[in-house]
């Protein structure tokens, strides 16, 4: 049970909010929960150059999202607790699926917002993270990425920041 700075436990019917998720306003931390599933989706979509993806890879970005929750960053055990605890019967928002553009842009205001708020380490283990669903779904059917899939890592993670 939490409890809060003077030993109380909170409010009945509320919980302490992590100090992770404190950091952040709603907007910036619907960002960073948002955006580890419209990577999914998108890895798994198909585009120019890109294979059709099946089940296999939808289920790999699920798992590698669900991996989350054995790393060593409180961030990322945060962000995906809150995916899985959303009530909305969405993880992704269907306006947001596919535009690559938007999807880019959307990483990179992440990015900002880690560098404003976030531990320099969880910030990386978050990045890194986010461009590994992405990864596990180009790879899913156990072959290298195709030059197509290349281009769309190469470009998440220019936009992460990792590259």
């Amino acid at each position: 049970m939490s409890h809060s700075v003077a030993g109380e436990p909170p409010s009945a019917g509320r919980r302490a909010a992590p100090l992770t998720t404190a950091a952040y306003s709603a907007a910036e931390w619907d960002l960073l929960t948002d955006l580890p599933g419209r990577v999914l989706v998108a890895a798994a979509s198909p585009g120019p150059g890109r294979p059709p993806r099946g089940i296999a890879a939808g289920l790999a970005g699920l798992d590698a999202v669900a991996a989350g929750r054995a790393f060593d960053s409180d961030l990322i055990r945060a962000v995906v607790t809150a995916i899985y605890a959303r009530h909305d019967g969405a993880a992704v928002r269907a306006e947001r699926l596919t535009d690559l553009v938007d999807l880019l842009a959307a990483a990179r205001a992440a990015v900002r917002v880690l560098r404003r708020r976030a531990d320099p380490a969880d910030s990386a283990a978050y990045r890194q993270w986010v461009e590994s669903v992405a990864a596990r779904v180009c790879r899913a059917d156990g072959t290298a990425p195709g030059p197509a899939d290349r281009r769309f890592l190469d470009r998440l993670g220019g936009a992460l920041d990792l590259r």
